[in-house]
């Protein structure tokens, strides 16, 4: 099958974005830190929430085109823990407009089979907030599709506090004393415990830095940084992240493929420049 019976391209050039798109290499698990909401409404000469609207339709062609891709999961950073120290008006209108994204487009995000998850520290959200999420994941808790992860009032160091206590609290009730735990044990108590850790990390707006975001699943991800405004990360800038993504070859700190057919051709090169050790057998004079 190719990407092109998955997805109708709008023009000719997203045709040809299409047409190199491998379906048996897509990432299983993409992280996206949705970036240059502010920004974009600042060039425009808007007021910022206006960013924030362009940037929840940017999100609504993401996470349709993943699905259409059939990719498994999807997280987007939508409101960090440090997100707070914006100015109220901004935070609350943020709120609402969760509020009414929900409201208006779950309907559609069932209708499709996907499911949503929401992490973070949730109990800290306002309780509308609160109540409206709790609805959606348990409607879409069923969903067998794409997996969309959302990091409202998250932070990934709050993250890896609440998973250390939470094993500790467990090892205290159950006596396990002493208590050590190992790597799968840490990622068995987060909040993304379950799904897979992110292949492709996109950032948008050029900025070069992670931003307190998944930091224990991001250890292998492949990064792709873009100076493209959030509101203008249209599907055509996805594809070219994803061409861009399956033209690397991921190591996990081991050999890539040239690097081990070098090292094959110098050991052989060795082996056959080596003189011969056994003597030669000399003939009766």
């Amino acid at each position: 099958m190719k990407a092109t019976e998955l997805l109708k391209p709008a023009d000719k050039p997203e045709a040809l974005l299409l047409e190199k798109i491998d379906l048996e290499h897509l990432p299983q698990h993409i992280a996206v830190i949705m970036d240059g909401n502010g920004r974009w409404a600042q060039s425009r000469h808007l007021p910022r929430v206006a960013g924030h609207r362009a940037g929840v339709q940017a999100a609504r062609e993401i996470i349709e085109t993943c699905a259409r891709l059939h990719l498994p999961c999807l997280t987007l950073y939508a409101f960090s823990l440090e997100n707070w120290r914006r100015p109220q008006t901004e935070v609350d209108f943020l709120m609402h407009l969760l509020r009414e994204y929900l409201k208006r487009e779950l309907p559609s995000i069932h209708k499709n089979n996907i499911r949503l998850v929401v992490i973070g520290r949730s109990s800290q959200l306002p309780d509308g907030v609160r109540k409206d999420i709790e609805q959606a994941m348990k409607l879409t808790e069923g969903n067998t599709g794409m997996k969309l992860v959302v990091a409202l009032n998250y932070g990934a160091r709050a993250e890896i506090v609440d998973a250390f206590n939470a094993m500790l609290d467990h090892a205290k009730a159950n006596g396990a004393e002493p208590f050590r735990a190992d790597e799968q044990t840490i990622s068995d108590y987060l909040y993304t415990a379950g799904l897979p850790d992110p292949d492709l990390l996109i950032r948008t707006s050029g900025e070069m830095r992670v931003s307190n975001f998944l930091l224990w699943q991001i250890a292998y991800a492949e990064m792709y940084v873009t100076e493209t405004l959030w509101p203008d990360f249209s599907r055509a800038r996805l594809l070219e992240a994803l061409i861009d993504y399956q033209k690397r070859e991921r190591r996990y700190g081991g050999l890539g493929k040239a690097d081990k057919a070098d090292k094959a051709d110098s050991k052989a090169g060795k082996n056959s420049a080596a003189p011969d050790k056994k003597p030669a057998k000399r003939g009766r004079g």
